[in-house]
């Protein structure tokens, strides 16, 4: 799991968290695109629907797991190809697309049957900021029992391994021209690392509560009173299949429901988040959800659950 968002200014918390060249389809035909991917990566999970939906062969991509629990993604070699060491990430035509929305809109435009869907808008960089960042709640605690909930189990682990990994993969000889990189991310991920490991000052635990509790109120926010605005009465934000749009907003809410406790991909899977919103989930959510579990490609990527 990726633990990163765009747009307002980053705080040190939720750190831890187009039109292109067309190519030949000739070329996307006899030279498989190359993505980077990890499984549980909620933005990842972006292009993996859009590959289904789109209509992509398993011939046309050769995907490689970067394993983020394990922090591969902090190698030098990695940072070679994406000095923000983030997935997805999409090698082609000799570029490398280094953002979810770089690598979905290039999948959009380069299908090779020509698959039309609505091209992304402005919702796209919206559903990215980092106020709605869907992976910070895996971090947050918004008490001293949630706290030491997740003190015990995956989160810990996930953050100690970043650390390891930051420290392991910045001293080796390649790491040079990566030294900011690596200097930021030790101090960001160790800051929340020594929150865990009850070594931070009590005023900066207690900030840590206060920034997770705000957060948590922002996302029951958009859920609860801008995404009904948003989505239509039926079908998807592209309209009776999913658009562009619409890959980026089911992956961030099946991530949404996944923190808030729900595992279940089907029709009734979001009510899950009910209880996070201390109400019912919004009739057009609710229907948004349904029609995507209906679907070939939900119930592929999300075949082992919600992630």
């Amino acid at each position: 799991m990726t633990l990163r968002a765009e747009a307002k200014p980053r705080s040190t918390w939720c750190s831890l968290t187009q039109a292109y060249p067309l190519n030949t389809l000739a070329y996307v035909q006899t030279h498989p695109l190359h993505i980077r991917s990890f499984g549980p990566s909620i933005w990842a999970a972006v292009p993996e629907l859009a590959l289904i939906e789109l209509g992509y062969a398993r011939d046309d991509i050769e995907k490689k797991a970067v394993n983020l629990a394990e922090g591969e993604n902090f190698a030098p070699a990695f940072l070679k190809i994406n000095p923000q060491g983030t997935l997805p990430t999409l090698e082609a035509g000799g570029k490398a697309y280094l953002s979810t929305a770089e690598v979905t809109s290039y999948l959009v435009a380069h299908a090779s049957n020509r698959v039309a869907v609505a091209p992304g808008t402005d919702f796209v960089s919206k559903i990215h900021e980092e106020q709605y960042d869907p992976n910070f709640p895996i971090l947050s605690a918004r008490d001293d029992d949630e706290l030491r909930s997740k003190a015990s189990g995956f989160s810990m682990m996930f953050i100690q391994n970043r650390q390891d990994a930051l420290a392991k993969h910045s001293g080796a000889s390649q790491s040079a021209n990566h030294r900011e990189f690596y200097d930021a991310k030790i101090a960001e991920n160790g800051r929340v690392l020594s929150i865990y490991q009850a070594k931070a000052p009590e005023n900066v635990k207690n900030s840590f509560f206060e920034y997770s509790r705000a957060h948590w109120d922002t996302l029951k926010a958009f859920i609860l009173e801008e995404l009904p605005d948003i989505l239509p009465e039926s079908g998807f934000l592209g309209g009776d299949k999913p658009g562009e749009d619409d890959f980026h907003l089911a992956a961030w809410l099946a991530r949404i429901v996944f923190v808030a406790g729900g595992g279940d991909s089907e029709k009734d899977g979001v009510r899950a988040i009910e209880k996070e919103l201390s109400r019912p989930t919004p009739e057009k959510v609710e229907s948004y959800w349904t029609a995507w579990s209906g679907r070939k490609s939900w119930q592929e990527v999300y075949a082992n659950g919600l992630h």
